[in-house]
Formats: C-alpha cells, structure tokens, sequence
C-alpha cells in the first residue's frame, strides 16, 4: 500500500517555481509603487514646467504687443505737442520695436491674451479641474497670440512646429525677446 501522506519532502521543491513568482511579484509590485511614484512625479513637474514656461511667454508677449500699441498713442501725442530742440541730446539712442496700428480690434484681442496669462489669475493647483482650466486657457490664449501675430504681421509662432524645431517658421533660431517691460500693464493707462 501507498502512503499518501500531505508532507511529501518534495513538495517544497515542486512549487518553489510558484514561491519565487509569489515573491517576485509582490516586490514588484512594491517597485512599481515606489519607481511610479518618483516617475510620476518627475513626469508632473517637467509637464508643468513647459506648460507655464509656454503661459509666460505669452504673458510676455501680450505686454510687449500693448506697450507698441501704447507707443503709436504716445508718438501721436508727442507729435502734437510743442517740439523743443535745445540743441544735441547726449543720451545714447534707443532701440525699440515699431508701434502697432491703432486697431480696436487688435487691442481686444491683446487685452484678452493678456487676461488668460496673467499670472495672478492662473490656478497651480493639482486638481482635475484646475489642471482642466489651465489647460483651456492656454490653449485659447495660443489661440489669440496666432490671431494677433496675424493682424500685426508677425510670424514666429507659439505653435508646437516652431517650438519642437527650436526655429522660427523663417528659419531663424527663436529667441525670448529681450529688454524691460513692465510687470503690469493696463491699456487704458495711456
């Protein structure tokens, strides 16, 4: 007769294939928890980061775009006052970026671009619908900076093309614009 008794020796050898996958997975899966995580996390601020670094380009272009809109106000303004000459001036001349035409329509839309990138009205919480709405307004405000890049005859887009590349659709390398703006601007402040 056969004794078939349930401490068979070899059990332990015949399932230590299922013991090791038992174990494998479970610190898997503890890994995976830990690595997600990190990843995760690093992930979240990279996304971030572009997301906001893009929102702040455009913030600064809007104001760049209202201060020449405010330039030809102030040139027709200059113009029409008294002109003194009191002979040469000895302040080295300034470089500056041409007004943009006095155009209701154009001033709407740098007004509004300027509304969904200000900063002091962008939410940075980590929220579904936080993350939602920023996400909306960015992509309106890229939206207004192409239209307005259109009306003033720009073209060195805030599309994906041109940032993937790292150059303007002329072919020249883009560059952040360079020079003092102020922090906050109000359009009707001429």
């Amino acid at each position: 007769m056969a004794n078939h008794n349930t401490d068979d020796p070899f059990e332990n050898i015949l399932n230590l294939e299922e013991q090791f996958y038992q174990e494998g997975y479970k610190q898997g899966q503890q890994d995976g928890v830990t690595a997600g995580r990190s990843e995760g996390r690093s992930l979240g601020l990279e996304k971030g980061f572009q997301k906001f670094a893009e929102s702040g380009m455009l913030y600064g272009r809007a104001i760049v775009w209202a201060n020449r809109m405010r330039a030809e106000v102030k040139t027709q303004h200059e113009a029409g006052g008294s002109s003194e000459t009191s002979g040469p001036s000895h302040q080295p001349a300034q470089k500056s970026l041409p007004s943009l035409p006095s155009n209701a329509r154009l001033e709407k839309h740098i007004t509004t671009l300027y509304a969904l990138v200000e900063t002091d009205t962008l939410s940075t919480e980590n929220t579904d619908d936080a993350v939602n709405d920023f996400d909306d307004r960015l992509k309106r405000a890229q939206g207004r900076a192409k239209i307005i890049e259109r009306l003033v005859g720009e073209g060195g887009g805030t599309g994906s093309s041109s940032k993937s590349t790292g150059k303007a659709q002329d072919g020249a390398t883009a560059s952040p614009p360079t020079g003092k703006v102020p922090v906050k601007i109000g359009l009707d402040d001429v």
